[in-house]
């Protein structure tokens, strides 16, 4: 309930000026809700208050944090920066929305996770409880680390975002990134196509739901599966070469995250709302699609 005694929702989006802060922001506007941003600091706990009291949320949404730049190999040289935004600043905005009665979604991560003997390319995906086994890392190191603490807290939503994709070639978009690469790895992995899912993220935040989702499309996509569908519908032109794990490792300083997310858990909650959750394959064709529409190449 808002702060005048009314049903009506305030949105209040930290990490204002991020890339997913921007589509939530428009998805908002579009349905007429009311919404507002920030670039408070999470870790500054007076200021948190503060814009906590002057906006009067009935739900936040945490699209803040550290990942590094270029990439998070930059958060293996910067290892006090990243504990202050994604576990000091992520804990406190949660703290703080949980003292003042506010539902609080956290947009968090699935690299947490590693095909192991259990869960290999293909086979079972990691559950919503499982343990992370992913340290490879220090980002995935302390969104794991993070996210066991802030399930304590009976106000929060955690949405495990991996490898986001959105319509258009923003420099975050995971498929943005692997299109520019010299070369790439060929695995599978679960993908969150943003046009789809974040209408599902104001979904769960305006009905009030609370623990861990796997928040990716069904199903696992190949690197390979991924650019041959961009080639087909966005850039005929395109070409790309592959490169072992082996190879990758030698050019990067941190590990990084390979793994498949059962989403089985979204899809069912979703279908609450008569909403279905396309496939990633599905997901990805339709995405190209309309960027074909668009004339983005």
């Amino acid at each position: 309930m808002a702060s005048d005694g009314t049903n009506e929702k305030v949105f209040l989006i930290w990490g204002g000026e991020g890339w997913v802060a921007g589509h939530l922001k428009e998805l908002l506007q579009e349905q007429k809700d009311k919404v507002f941003t920030t670039t408070v600091r999470m870790e500054n706990r007076e200021a948190v208050i503060a814009e906590l009291e002057r906006v009067k949320p009935t739900h936040v949404l945490n699209c803040a944090g550290c990942t590094g730049r270029p990439n998070v190999d930059w958060c293996e040289d910067n290892k006090e920066q990243v504990i202050r935004s994604n576990v000091i600043g992520t804990l406190n905005l949660t703290d703080c929305c949980f003292l003042k009665n506010i539902h609080c979604t956290v947009f968090a991560t699935g690299c947490i996770y590693a095909y192991d003997k259990k869960h290999p390319p293909g086979g079972e995906g990691y559950l919503e409880a499982d343990p992370a086994n992913f340290g490879g890392s220090y980002y995935s190191a302390t969104k794991s680390k993070v996210e066991e603490l802030m399930t304590t807290y009976s106000n929060c939503l955690i949405l495990r975002l991996r490898m986001p994709v959105s319509d258009d070639l923003h420099p975050r978009s995971f498929v943005t990134k692997i299109s520019k690469y010299d070369k790439v790895v060929d695995i599978p992995n679960s993908n969150t196509i943003l046009h789809d899912l974040l209408p599902c993220a104001i979904l769960l935040a305006s009905a009030g739901d609370t623990g861990i989702y796997n928040f990716t499309n069904p199903g696992a996509i190949s690197h390979n599966e991924v650019l041959t569908l961009f080639k087909k519908h966005v850039r005929p032109d395109f070409e790309w070469k592959n490169f072992t794990e082996a190879e990758q490792s030698k050019i990067l300083k941190a590990g990084r995250s390979n793994c498949e997310l059962n989403s089985d858990k979204l899809a069912k909650r979703m279908k609450d709302f008569g909403v279905e959750v396309k496939d990633v394959h599905t997901s990805y064709d339709e995405c190209f699609q309309r960027m074909k529409a668009k004339g983005i190449k």
